[in-house]
């Protein structure tokens, strides 16, 4: 992607824009069967950007049934391997082709800042789905050992038809994340975006049927949850369900296919992910970027936010003399505006939420101001390990700093979660961080490092973070495809006959 542009180029472009504001199901935009509409908003200034489809249970039973009769007579499912990578790396390149106007369109419908849009959330959306497609003819089936008279195959074969529900904090990468193993494999998808930020998901179901998508291979059906989300994972023709969000959430989900057809479902849930720093770590101005980072990248309204510092004492003061230095070049406001890394959160309702946080008696040590959908990157020195600061996921802008004595200490602190899905541990001693790294129950653990590893590599969560499979690398295709053992008797009536 080329360079940022100023304030001024995105607001034009954003001025320019015409917004996708009906569902998208079997290769074209349709209106809710009920007629009814609900607003999108900037989260920045309150306006209303658009009027979306409200879809319910009548649209999701027509998206469904569109699904099944693609999935069924092949048109994708059955479709060459090279043919569906072709298609795929079509939309990736019309995605490119389209950066900025899905980067500005997706700025102003989450409040996230143009710089991350430009930067990451785009170019990463492009990546995944360019190497999900490449690896479409690249994923082989086995033949077992069996007797000279057998051949045992074990064989993938797409799951069928899948629910996708996605989270409002990354729309464009996590509708990345979950099309591109579905499509890769075969499956026939139905996507539910978050009802506060649809508008790049309906774009990009625009320029998968230009890529050459098939109609009714990637349907998109906005809405609320109980409106769309709740009859998607009732629905008894729905053979899977993938869903990216709360923890309350999930468990709904998992009702959902309990009481109905058993469907299967993936989960990838919240987060408390500590940042461990020990009293060996090296270079900590590197650390602190590292945990700022962690902390306050999109406005801490990331499942892998790192959320708490568990940090020795003996490195505790000049780690956050240098934490406090890096923070403060983390600038908050317009999220057009590309200097800005921290834009708005993404509702009132979300913004009162994180603000309920914020003066409840920890020693504050920098931030915890708040107005108009803005919350302040907050540091939070925190001697009460029972806090709701600590135990909750607050999914905003704030960073709990606590103290232990001791290696031992830090990871069982670390531990001390409902939650399991990130952390990361600062150590210049290799044994101590491999120890503490197998230590930690998490999905995915960072040595030195804030991240989540990368395309390559499977995320997801322990204990309440998720489970049912992972996101990401080869084993993202798990959870679209089913396996098939076809066993072959090659004996014939000579071998069986009796003398």
């Amino acid at each position: 992607m080329s360079d940022l542009l100023t304030t001024e180029e995105y607001k034009a472009i954003a001025a320019g824009l015409t917004l996708p504001t009906q569902a998208f199901i079997d290769g074209s935009f349709r209106p809710a069967k009920s007629g009814k509409t609900f607003d999108t908003v900037d989260p920045a200034t309150g306006a209303v950007l658009a009027k979306i489809a409200a879809c319910d249970a009548a649209d999701v039973d027509f998206a469904v049934e569109k699904a099944r009769d693609a999935f069924e007579d092949g048109r994708w499912s059955r479709l060459h391997p090279g043919e569906r990578k072709a298609v795929l790396i079509r939309l990736a390149k019309l995605i490119k082709r389209n950066a900025r106007e899905l980067a500005v369109m997706e700025s102003l419908d989450s409040g996230k800042t143009i710089y991350d849009c430009e930067t990451v959330d785009v170019p990463e959306t492009i990546h995944c789905l360019t190497w999900h497609a490449e690896l479409i003819d690249k994923i082989y089936d086995q033949v077992s050992p069996a007797s000279d008279n057998h051949i045992a195959m074990v064989m993938r074969e797409p799951v069928g038809v899948v629910g996708l529900v996605l989270p409002w904090n990354f729309p464009l990468l996590m509708l990345a994340w979950k099309i591109g193993p579905a499509l890769a494999s075969g499956c026939s998808v139905i996507v539910k975006p978050a009802e506060e930020t649809s508008l790049t998901a309906l774009r990009i179901a625009e320029l998968a049927m230009e890529a050459g998508v098939p109609a009714g291979v990637l349907n998109v059906v906005t809405g609320t949850g109980p409106e769309v989300g709740e009859p998607l994972g009732r629905h008894m023709d729905v053979d899977a369900l993938s869903f990216t969000g709360s923890t309350e959430t999930g468990r709904r989900f998992l009702r959902y296919a309990a009481e109905s057809n058993l469907k299967e479902v993936t989960l990838e849930m919240g987060g408390k992910n500590p940042a461990v720093v020990l009293d060996d770590a090296e270079n900590l101005d590197r650390i602190a970027a590292h945990v700022v980072n962690g902390a306050f990248w999109n406005m801490g309204e990331n499942c892998s936010a790192s959320s708490r510092l568990i940090v020795q004492k003996g490195v505790k003061d000049a780690l956050l003399k240098r934490i406090l230095a890096h923070a403060r070049e983390w600038p908050m406001g317009d999220p057009l505006d590309p200097v800005n890394r921290v834009g708005a959160l993404v509702s009132p309702a979300h913004f009162d939420k994180v603000c309920s946080y914020l003066g409840k008696g920890p020693k504050v040590l920098m931030g915890g101001k708040a107005k108009d959908g803005f919350v302040e990157p907050t540091i939070l020195d925190i001697d009460d390990r029972r806090a709701v600061q600590v135990r909750e996921e607050i999914f905003g802008p704030v960073l709990s700093v606590l103290t232990v004595d001791s290696a031992d200490e830090a990871i069982a602190l670390a531990n001390d979660t409902e939650y399991g899905l990130a952390a990361s541990i600062f150590t210049s001693n290799i044994k101590r961080a491999l120890r503490g790294a197998r230590a930690i129950r998490a999905g995915t653990v960072t040595v030195n490092s804030f991240g989540e590893g990368d395309i390559s590599t499977p995320f997801g969560g322990f204990k309440a973070s998720g489970f049912g499979g992972r996101d990401n690398g080869i084993q993202a295709h798990d959870q679209y495809t089913q396996i098939k053992t076809i066993w072959i008797d090659l004996s014939d009536d000579r071998d069986e006959a009796v003398d």
